[in-house]
């Protein structure tokens, strides 16, 4: 399907907001960054990377954002904190929900971006997910009269502990800003659809010990070595691989961590082991932590805590507005392997997928990069699904 040509967008003016924090000169404070939802979907994508959001630090680029969207009068914008959501009021017989996340993962001397000669745009975030906010923005400038009324959202807080996921707090306080018929999260998916999202369990399990000191091994009890049991089930557990709606999911449970000793001559009185359960989303939250509680029955752990869990969602490949879209934008559907934010979205009773620019593999690496034939690729193909009549 041919894409329409996007309108032009006029340059956004220069954001009228400052940075707080004070230089302890006399001299002007540096301005705020600003964001021309006018530049090509690649261009946007650098100036994104180039404006640090480490989760936490979302503020500046939410900014940005939010007046961005000010300027385009066919969306009503709302904020809650540094969560920035944009919405048509068409009265279209449907509603879509593009979201996408603002933070990034503490950098590793990987700013400012880089375009190699290959078209290749290195830099932190450019893959997760920078590059699926700049095609949200671009969708945001160019497509004023859409087939379906659009949502737009973007959140912060979402690669760090779910309680301080930003799109959890607007599920809180306005679950109204996110009703809709379907969602497209732009996480990186190398330009194919991923349905749905295994579910993440971490959990802490302690073995106890005695301390003594390590001439007299004997008088004591080696923690460390008590947590031979969990190692050993560990090793032999073999994962489920699920067929679901025609996507296989592949389950995973791994030892992530190990805290251990108190000096080089005392034999340890507690070992703690976290171990990190990823499911297929056919399984529940309940059933997930019942399984894992299960496998360590009988291997002598003292304590079992449950450190973090977020829940799976289904493929949904099978709702009308899911075959629409894998229709319009073509490829063969594919599992999500890890978790994202879909879960919310399905938690919500909105079917949901995932589909952005980048290559997941590469996303949270030092070299972390996407290429820019994919970023304009997937405007193009959302573009001809929302603006093209009867699409």
């Amino acid at each position: 399907m041919q894409a329409p040509e996007p309108p032009p967008v006029p340059p956004s003016p220069p954001s009228p907001r400052s940075s707080s924090g004070s230089s302890g000169t006399s001299g002007p404070a540096d301005p705020a960054p600003s964001l021309d939802l006018g530049l090509d979907a690649a261009t946007l994508t650098a100036r994104l990377v180039d404006i640090p959001s480490v989760s936490g630090t979302e503020r500046p680029l939410a900014d940005a954002v939010a007046a961005a969207l000010d300027e385009l009068p066919w969306l009503r914008v709302d904020r809650h904190g540094n969560n920035v959501v944009a919405r048509t009021d068409l009265g279209r017989d449907e509603r879509v929900v593009l979201a996408g996340h603002l933070d990034t993962v503490p950098l590793a001397d990987n700013l400012p971006s880089r375009l190699d000669d290959d078209g290749v745009l290195w830099g932190c975030g450019t893959c997760d997910m920078k590059s699926g906010v700049a095609v949200q923005l671009r969708i945001a400038a160019t497509v004023p009269d859409p087939n379906r009324d659009l949502t737009f959202v973007f959140y912060d807080n979402e690669e760090v502990a779910a309680e301080l996921n930003g799109l959890r707090h607007l599920a809180d306080a306005h679950p109204e800003w996110l009703a809709a018929d379907f969602a497209v999260l732009l996480e990186p998916s190398n330009g194919e659809v991923e349905g749905g999202c295994q579910g993440t369990l971490r959990v802490l399990l302690r073995l106890p010990g005695r301390r003594a000191h390590s001439a007299r091994g004997w008088m004591g009890e080696n923690a460390i070595h008590a947590a031979a049991p969990v190692l050993a089930r560990l090793a032999e557990y073999r994962p489920r691989r699920p067929v679901i709606d025609g996507l296989e999911y592949r389950e995973g449970l791994n030892a992530v961590r190990i805290e251990a000793g108190v000096a080089g001559n005392v034999i340890p009185d507690a070992c703690l082991v976290a171990v990190n359960y990823r499911y297929a989303p056919d399984r529940g939250a309940e059933e997930a932590l019942a399984h894992v509680r299960e496998v360590f029955a009988d291997c002598g752990v003292a304590e079992f805590t449950v450190d973090d869990h977020a829940p799976g969602a289904l493929p949904g490949l099978r709702h009308p507005a899911a075959r629409a879209f894998l229709d319009a934008v073509g490829g063969q559907a594919r599992p999500k392997y890890g978790w994202t934010d879909v879960s919310r979205f399905s938690a919500l009773g909105v079917p949901a997928v995932n589909y952005g620019p980048g290559d997941p593999n590469l996303a949270h690496r030092q070299d972390e990069r996407v290429a820019t034939e994919l970023i304009v690729r997937c405007e193009e193909r959302l573009r001809a699904w929302l603006a093209t009549p009867g699409a």
